[in-house]
């Protein structure tokens, strides 16, 4: 196979790939919309963002002391 065709069959591949591509973004559902209210109502998921959150705020409390000490 001499260079020439070797360059032809990558371009023909390249733009069969940039197609297919262009094709799946235009009727791809985005991710978050497959998520999304996949765990309302849950009471498991409601507890984990509720320990997320105090763990947040006692990150923020431990700053917020540590700042006061070194200040001081």
């Amino acid at each position: 196979m001499q260079l020439e065709e070797r360059v032809a069959a990558l371009e023909a591949e390249v733009a069969r790939l940039k197609n297919q591509l262009e094709h799946q973004a235009e009727t791809a559902t985005p991710w978050w919309k497959k998520v999304a209210g996949k765990f309302k109502d849950n009471p498991a998921f409601e507890e984990a963002m509720s320990l997320g959150r105090e763990y947040r705020e006692s990150q923020r409390l431990d700053l917020s002391e540590e700042r006061e000490d070194v200040s001081t």
